[in-house]
Order: C-alpha cells, then structure tokens, then sequence
C-alpha cells in the first residue's frame, strides 16, 4: 500500500507566535511549524514587541514584520 502526499497542496498560515527563540506558525490543514529564529537574524534580534507586529500577506500565503522590514512565505517554511 503507498500513500499519495501532494507536496505542492496550498495551505495557509493561521496563527504565529514566538516561543523560546522559535518561531511557531499554525497552519491551515491543522500542522504547526517550529523553526529557530536564529535562523532569520532581523527576527532573532528584534524585540518581542517588533516581533508582535505581525500580519499575514496574500491572504495567509505568508507573514510581515512591517517593523523589522522582514517577509517569510510559508511555503519557504516548509522547504526549510
């Protein structure tokens, strides 16, 4: 028996938070990623109230930090 997992299926982001330098993103199958914020310098050397300041952009396909100038896609999330 093998099982079919579309790699390109679309899901979105639903939540972020930052937890013990880790950036957290709930996503919209119901996952959640966790990936060190050293790994980004802008959001590993912001401060926690920076890091707040966040939206999602094209509806969820990725996140803003309007304050640190930074963009992440969610889909680059998930090919780290």
């Amino acid at each position: 028996m093998s099982i079919l997992v579309e790699i390109n299926s679309t899901v979105f982001g639903t939540n972020v938070w930052f937890e013990d330098n880790m950036l957290c993103v709930t996503l919209s199958d119901g996952r959640q990623i966790r990936v060190p914020t050293f790994w980004f310098p802008r959001l590993y050397s912001a401060t926690p109230q920076k890091l707040k300041n966040w939206t999602f952009i094209g509806k969820g396909q990725g996140i803003h930090w309007p304050d640190l100038v930074e963009d992440l896609s969610i889909k680059g999330l998930l090919n780290i």
